[in-house]
């Protein structure tokens, strides 16, 4: 099945304007391919190492998906584990993704109340069908 995902950025070093991005994603998608998703949609580059868990904000951490300081193994934790074993969330829970650990960008991802459809036919997924304000800088010059 896809799902509709909105994923906002709710801070960062260098966040200026709002950020928010709707995917299409298929259920059985991993927390990795989540990461790609987002990287791609705010087009970020890919190098610093993430982590995604669930809770009311975006410090307190109810559930972490990958409780290890080895990135290759949290990398790991993150392929194998689908969306659909993250959703649905406990109550008053959200998703989400912290980017960068110097810089913190912090994504909160919320399920949609869209209901969830067939794959189309020749569609590759994901894909983001909304883009609200403009991508966030990663970097800034450091004049």
């Amino acid at each position: 099945m896809i799902w509709t995902l909105e994923v906002e950025c709710d801070s960062g070093r260098f966040l200026i304007d709002d950020c928010v991005r709707v995917i299409e994603i298929k259920s059985d998608s991993s927390l990795l391919d989540l990461h790609d998703a987002i990287q791609n949609a705010v087009r970020f580059d890919r190098d610093h190492l993430f982590e995604f868990f669930a809770g009311r904000n975006c410090r307190n951490r109810e559930i972490v998906y990958a409780d290890t300081f080895d990135s290759e193994a949290a990398l790991d934790i993150y392929s194998y584990t689908s969306l659909d074993q993250v959703f649905p969330l406990p109550s008053k829970c959200k998703l989400f993704y912290h980017f960068d650990f110097g810089d913190d960008w912090y994504f909160k991802i919320r399920k949609s109340r869209k209901k969830p459809f067939e794959a189309i036919p020749g569609v590759e997924y994901p894909r983001i069908i909304e883009k609200i304000g403009p991508d966030p800088e990663q970097y800034t010059d450091y004049e």
